[in-house]
This record gives C-alpha cells, structure tokens and sequence, in this order.
C-alpha cells in the first residue's frame, strides 16, 4: 500500500528537483554574464520552431505509426512474429514519417527566405 503512495512520490519530486536546478543554474549563468557585460542578444540565439512546423512534425509521425501498424498487421497475417512485425514497422515508418517532415519544413523555410 505504502508503494502505491512513495512510488509516484518520487518520481514527481526527482522531476521537479531536476527542472528546479536546470532553472535556477540557468538563471545563475545569466546574471554572471550579465554582470560581465554580455550583451543580451546571446540568450536568444536558438532557433525558433513555430506551432505549424510542431503539429507538421506530429502529424506526419502519427501518419507513420499509423502505417506501420497496417503494416505490421499485415506482416502478421503473413505469417511474421507478432512482436517483431509491429515494432520494425512502428519504428520503419515513424522514422520514414519525421524523415518526410524534416524535407517539408525545410522546403517550407527556403520559400519564406
């Protein structure tokens, strides 16, 4: 009884330890640079990802996954192993689906260029 209660416990208080220091250290390193006289432009050097490009990318993974289960069902009723024919399928085509959305996003970054 007392697992059902510790287990999820622990585990919500070691991700939230893990965010806490990720935040607080990345606040540390801001203020030194700061004080140092770093200009502020440095934080804002990643690149951005719209919510388009984010769904794109869902999206066409989840079109993947839902081949490969086709797939993989019909490798299974070939006669196939079940485990082996769902999971190279899942992992085959979900691939094959970010694959198809990294070509779509950049294609779509060199029209907005």
């Amino acid at each position: 009884m007392t697992e059902d209660i510790l287990i999820p416990l622990i585990i919500f208080s070691c991700l939230f330890g893990i965010v806490y220091v990720y935040l607080t250290t990345r606040n540390k390193e801001r203020l030194a640079l700061i004080e140092k006289g770093a200009d502020a432009k440095l934080f804002n050097s990643g690149k951005k990802y719209s919510l388009g490009q984010f769904v794109l990318n869902i999206a066409l993974l989840g079109v993947g996954i839902g081949i490969g289960v086709l797939i993989g069902a019909l490798f299974n009723q070939g006669g196939m192993d079940e485990g082996v024919a769902f999971t190279s399928s899942i992992f085959i085509f979900g691939g094959l689906g970010l694959l198809t959305s990294f070509f779509v996003n950049r294609k779509l970054h060199k029209e907005e260029n």
